[in-house]
């Protein structure tokens, strides 16, 4: 089973609040109360929440797929809305796979009511999962598939850069979670993920949001006492 090494959902009971831990996730998730998000496969295709017959990407084609896809759609600026104000987030065209992959779930809606579910005031904000069982189903309806990672692009981990969770064991390049993103918030970047995560965009708009949710209130394993939920909208 891979692993996700982003602290704020692997183990959200055990860790210490560690401000370098590096971001990641975890399959199963481990959230704030210790239980596990399952995928529940018992739902026929009727159910809503179902997008399509079976998952939309595979390992296999993703890279043609995204290739594709993102010549098809072109846009590169998106906005995450959230009950303290709105980021608005610009993706670099020289990550092609990552902002390809990123567009491709915001038209899906896979983001909309998923949450800020880590706050490491001083360090990052991370957003792209829950505990609500509809956020499970939408990543059983994309697939189950990494990214590889983009480093070549160059681009580091300043304050407001963009960036994505990556999976820790049985990873050795690095790729990338298709889920889950963070949010650079020290003054002083978080240079020590340089080439470890890829950036993938920059905040160009609402800085002063993501610094708000980093000041809020924090339980073990860096999970918000209070959700944050957000809704996320292509605006160009």
């Amino acid at each position: 089973m891979l692993i996700l090494l982003f602290a704020s959902c692997e183990d959200t009971q055990k860790s210490k609040i560690n401000k370098t831990k590096t971001p990641s996730t975890n399959t199963p998730i481990k959230l704030k109360d210790s239980t596990e998000v399952k995928i529940d496969t018992s739902k026929k295709k009727k159910d809503k929440l179902y997008l399509h017959d079976e998952p939309m990407l595979v390992q296999e084609k993703l890279i043609p797929f995204l290739t594709e896809y993102g010549k098809k759609n072109p846009e590169n600026k998106f906005r995450i809305s959230t009950s303290f104000g709105d980021i608005d987030v610009l993706l670099y065209n020289d990550t092609p796979l990552h902002r390809a992959n990123m567009i491709l779930l915001i038209k899906e809606g896979y983001f909309n009511g998923t949450f800020f579910h880590r706050v490491a005031n001083g360090f990052v904000i991370q957003g792209g999962n829950s505990d609500n069982k509809e956020t499970s189903i939408k990543r059983n309806n994309m697939g189950s598939y990494l990214i590889p990672s983009e480093f070549d692009a160059g681009h580091k981990h300043s304050r407001g850069a963009f960036s994505a969770a990556k999976y820790a064991e049985q990873n050795v390049s690095k790729a990338s979670s298709p889920f889950e993103f963070f949010i650079v918030q020290s003054e002083r970047g978080a240079h020590h993920l340089d080439n470890d995560h890829t950036v993938y965009g920059r905040v160009i708009k609402g800085m002063e949001v993501v610094d708000e949710i980093a000041k809020q209130p924090i339980g073990e394993g860096e999970w918000p006492l209070m959700n944050i939920p957000m809704t996320v909208e292509i605006i160009k």
